[in-house]
């Protein structure tokens, strides 16, 4: 008999959260949004949020935190979430998040904060003048995943240590209080390209921070942009090798690939079995075509979504309502187990 696995008594549920920051890039695309509309036709409930809350744990205009969060859901439909197949919504139309993270702030403990490695890069050697909330947000972004009992997210390598510490608040709740009430999350890392670096350096992740603007690939380029950033993305002077082994020490040759891989939805095998042995001058155009193919059509419908607000702000509406019918009676419980007169 197998062992009963962590998560068996909870039904299955994806939540996952973008940061309403601006500037939504290839990398936004392929490591989150285009797995999103993937994984919705797996029948599994998905819940997707902007996370403005998050954002403001650093200074954000207003005005502009408006516009890139209705950018940002704008982003979600044009590459295939639809709002009715999936809950999209902003956090802080959701009150319960803040709820439940008070809560977990009095679960965590400081030392697991402290070693957050994004509080340490973000904060840096000015500690004392970065806000509470930066230093804090691990405990928000827990209970963003727990209020809807998610049972897996979507991850970056780069949030891997956020959902561990999400995992162990989850064990230290339920140990606390003598209960199994919230799952111990898993992560869900997978494909080519979860990871997109950027154009002119292979070494580097994809970044809309980054100074030049030719290093990434942003959502709102038109073909013409698209094709001449893949045209003029760095390489070697070698030609695609034969195996796969063959990647090995070539980051920006591996990151095309990489590239052509996930949006063409094949292995890197398949690419380097079509491809290998082609100079670069051959294999971008190719790329290039691809990647028109596929993120025009996307860049279009962002343009037309993002022309009527009205209508972004009633689809987030009606995605609060349906998050709000997971959360609360989740928080409600979770009040009850603490202790707290309802």
């Amino acid at each position: 008999m197998s062992e009963p696995q962590p998560n068996a008594a909870f039904t299955p549920r994806v939540f996952s959260g973008i940061q309403p920051s601006g500037g939504l890039t290839l990398g936004n695309y392929l490591g989150a949004l285009k797995r999103f509309a993937d994984s919705q036709e797996k029948g599994i409930e998905s819940v997707y949020c902007m996370v403005d809350m998050h954002a403001i744990t650093v200074w954000q205009d207003p005005e502009a935190l408006k516009r890139q969060t209705r950018e940002l859901t704008a982003g979600f439909i044009a590459s295939g979430v639809d709002p009715e197949k999936s809950i999209l919504f902003n956090q802080s139309q959701v009150a319960e998040h803040a709820q439940l993270a008070w809560i977990f702030n009095c679960v965590a403990r400081m030392g697991w904060m402290q070693r957050m490695t994004q509080w340490k890069d973000k904060a840096g050697k000015n500690q004392q003048n970065a806000s509470l909330g930066l230093f804090a947000y691990p405990a928000l972004m827990a209970a963003d995943i727990l209020l809807y009992h998610a049972t897996h997210v979507p991850v970056g390598e780069d949030q891997k240590q956020h959902l561990e510490l999400t995992r162990d608040i989850a064990i230290k709740f339920n140990n606390d209080f003598g209960v199994d009430f919230f799952p111990i999350t898993e992560p869900v890392i997978e494909g080519a390209a979860t990871r997109v670096m950027s154009l002119r350096d292979g070494s580097k992740k994809m970044s809309k921070s980054d100074p030049s603007d030719m290093s990434r690939i942003n959502l709102t380029d038109d073909a013409d942009a698209i094709a001449q950033k893949i045209r003029k993305a760095k390489t070697d002077p070698e030609p695609l090798p034969e195996t796969v082994e063959g990647l090995e020490g070539r980051a920006e040759a591996r990151n095309l690939v990489n590239i052509y891989a996930a949006l063409a939805d094949l292995s890197v095998e398949q690419v380097i079995a079509e491809h290998g042995g082609q100079q670069f001058g051959t294999f971008k155009p190719s790329l290039a075509d691809l990647a028109v193919a596929k993120l025009e059509p996307i860049s279009t419908e962002m343009k037309r979504l993002t022309s009527d607000p009205a209508q972004i702000d009633a689809i987030l509406r009606r995605g609060s309502d349906r998050a709000r019918e997971i959360a609360a009676p989740i928080l409600a419980k979770t009040y009850e187990i603490v202790g707290m007169v309802r």
